[in-house]
């Protein structure tokens, strides 16, 4: 006997063949429509560009403030750099124009030097303490102005007599009396000349 209820496995294979499969449904979406809800995050997008634009400004004004402090800073250094060698250059100044007089007493004697006997040779020890004074003078950044034939120029010489020469034009520098010396770019004492008239 055989209830009517039960199935046969292949009668239940062929019923759920036929049965068609379930489709799970989705909800459908609402229309697009600016609720309040919606409208929240719009104002908070707004809200933080407002932020973002802020932040970017004060970010560039720091980078600006920052640049302007670093050339300031790189200014400085140079300035202070220019102020050490200018107060070294006239340290040595100070000294070196006590040593002057001397060098024009050397290059006076030598001028005047015998050139025969013990004089001679007693004038090459002159000579080479003349050369060794010089050279220690250059390594200080002292040179000797060359003012011979130049036009004469108040702020490099200093003019003691004046006189005419058929040989140069008025005034150019006829002869030097007394020569000039240059620190690095400066005057370190002017020449004393005769220009021409």
């Amino acid at each position: 006997m055989t209830d009517k209820n039960e199935t046969t496995p292949k009668a239940a294979a062929t019923n759920e063949e036929a049965a068609p499969p379930e489709i799970e449904t989705v909800p459908a979406l609402p229309p697009e429509t600016e609720t309040p809800e919606e409208g929240a995050p719009s104002e908070e997008v707004s809200t933080l560009q407002e932020q973002l634009s802020t932040a970017q400004a004060q970010a560039q004004e720091y980078l600006d403030g920052w640049q302007r402090a670093r050339a300031e800073f790189a200014n400085y250094k140079r300035r202070v750099e220019r102020d050490r060698e200018q107060m070294q250059q006239d340290a040595v100044a100070r000294v070196v124009i006590r040593y002057l007089p001397i060098v024009d007493d050397l290059e006076r004697a030598l001028q005047n030097r015998p050139q025969e006997g013990e004089g001679a040779a007693w004038a090459e020890g002159i000579e080479l303490v003349y050369r060794k004074l010089l050279a220690a003078l250059e390594a200080d950044g002292v040179k000797p102005m060359q003012a011979l034939g130049e036009h004469f120029d108040p702020s490099l010489h200093e003019a003691v007599m004046q006189e005419p020469s058929d040989e140069y034009e008025s005034g150019q520098i006829i002869e030097v009396l007394q020569p000039g010396y240059w620190i690095g770019e400066r005057v370190l004492r002017p020449a004393l000349v005769k220009v021409a008239a």
